[in-house]
């Protein structure tokens, strides 16, 4: 059982006929699974193997939520969508929106050149939602996602951060509001970081054997916005945590992916003392990975 929310859909195996009528690109990428007491599956992918999980991750967005030809830059960062859209599932239900076309609002802070939470709140509740991202590039590319995709770019809008030390300011308009913000921030501190936890997460996918000749050296993807900023995680969401004292009238809950469980206490510290009247922590997990969202909002919630 891979643990995910009880609405996420793929806490079932992947179905790889359906998937592979769906993109058929991803056949060259289907091998057999090795044998398993935890599933009856017979084909999957090789995960470690960057092009096969972006055709996994077109094939998914395409059959299961409408979302047409998805596609990235070959060097930025490849989101698992069962982790993802468990997060949105979460947030739904800390806004008291577990149902679909909710009419609510969330603003996605570096929604990188995938646009992953936009586009599954959008498609899956219906909510609108505004992504924001301090590249370029990365705007540039989810605008072309929505060209492709016209039942979902009137409800997706797109803006650029001018100011790489600011979150909020600059994105969020006067008199704006919004029920929930959303951040997968870059955990690392440095791109050398970035390369031995990504030279990691290969090793344990390839079980520890050397990792193919010629292979990428990051084969998630991401760019450095998106993987490591100075001080890494935990000085980025204290910089979220204090600016949005600022903004604590026009968001309902602000939260935050946070990858490493040392970073928690001493953020939920941090926003207590910022003078948040709710601060969580909703623990997620998918198969043997952990990890957590931590909620904080400055309004009285019911």
């Amino acid at each position: 059982m891979k643990k995910l929310h009880p609405r996420n859909i793929h806490n079932q195996d992947y179905d790889f006929s359906a998937l592979t009528e769906a993109h058929p690109n991803l056949v060259q990428y289907i091998v057999d699974a090795p044998e398993s007491a935890q599933s009856k599956q017979k084909v999957t992918i090789d995960f470690a193997n960057p092009s096969a999980v972006k055709a996994l991750n077109t094939a998914l967005l395409n059959l299961h939520y409408g979302v047409k030809d998805w596609d990235i830059p070959e060097d930025a960062l490849c989101p698992p969508i069962p982790g993802r859209v468990d997060y949105i599932h979460h947030i739904a239900d800390l806004i008291g929106a577990p149902q679909p076309n909710s009419k609510r609002r969330l603003l996605d802070i570096g929604t990188g050149a995938n646009g992953i939470y936009p586009l599954l709140a959008a498609s899956v509740y219906g909510w609108q939602c505004v992504g924001s991202d301090i590249s370029e590039q990365s705007i540039e590319n989810v605008t072309s996602i929505l060209s492709r995709n016209p039942q979902l770019s009137a409800q997706i809008n797109l803006r650029l951060q001018e100011d790489k030390h600011k979150m909020f300011e600059g994105v969020i308009s006067e008199g704006e509001y919004f029920d929930v913000s959303v951040c997968n921030p870059p955990f690392h501190s440095s791109a050398e970081e970035a390369l031995r936890g990504s030279r990691r997460k290969v090793a344990n996918l390839n079980k520890n054997k050397p990792a193919p000749e010629g292979a990428p050296e990051l084969n998630f993807g991401g760019m450095e916005n998106e993987l490591w900023c100075n001080g890494g995680e935990a000085l980025f969401l204290k910089k979220m945590i204090k600016e949005s004292k600022s903004f604590a009238k026009q968001v309902g809950w602000f939260t935050s992916l946070v990858s490493k469980s040392e970073n928690l206490k001493p953020l939920q510290k941090l926003a207590n003392k910022s003078g948040a009247a709710d601060v969580r922590v909703i623990d997620m997990e998918q198969g043997n990975k952990k990890t957590r969202v931590l909620a904080w909002t400055f309004q009285q919630i019911n």
